[in-house]
């Protein structure tokens, strides 16, 4: 006799069982814990990197870029625009995928230590609420342009500018899929 299987959607997935697992709860996390946080790692001696984003459409490019950014310090905080930050900021089409999806998925890399969602158009705030040791952003970003350089050259950090996947973007990979829904080619 062989064993049924339920029925579709009634069991967990791995995906769903991540979710509710205490490694994703504990990455995900509000200003005011992620300031303790990071003051408990650098009374530690550890090295703290920030960088923020939209990360609407996670690709290749954002993963090779997090995982640069991880390697220069011992924890990486992620900061995520809220999705009213990124319509300021991209337009009324964006975000294709809401916040909170955008922080699980991110928190679900190994090299994303924390990850928090922040409100304004730029994260300054946040960045001189948390103090970070490293300040790194695409090498779209000339160093001298990125928000919080003062803030970080001003406690003896660094700011850095992690060199730029080719072709590797967002808005490339939503121009694809647009010529491709509108030649009728599927994906």
């Amino acid at each position: 006799m062989s064993a049924r299987r339920p029925p579709a959607g009634s069991e967990a997935s791995p995906c769903s069982r991540a979710l509710a697992s205490p490694h994703l709860r504990w990455k995900i996390v509000g200003r005011e814990t992620l300031v303790e946080t990071v003051r408990s790692l650098q009374r530690a001696g550890k090295k703290v990197v920030f960088t923020n984003g939209c990360f609407d459409l996670l690709h290749v490019g954002h993963v090779r870029y997090l995982q640069e950014a991880r390697e220069l310090g011992d924890a990486l905080v992620v900061g995520v625009n809220s999705d009213a930050s990124v319509r300021r900021l991209k337009g009324p089409g964006r975000p294709l995928t809401p916040a909170k999806e955008r922080a699980e998925i991110l928190a679900a890399l190994a090299c994303v230590d924390f990850v928090t969602i922040f409100g304004s158009t730029t994260p300054l705030q946040l960045i001189r609420a948390i103090g970070p040791d490293v300040l790194v952003k695409g090498g779209d970003w000339p160093v001298d342009t990125i928000v919080g350089r003062e803030v970080v050259e001003g406690r003896g950090g660094k700011v850095l500018a992690i060199p730029f996947v080719k072709n590797k973007s967002t808005t490339a990979v939503i121009g694809k899929i647009r010529g491709r829904a509108t030649s009728g080619a599927e994906a």
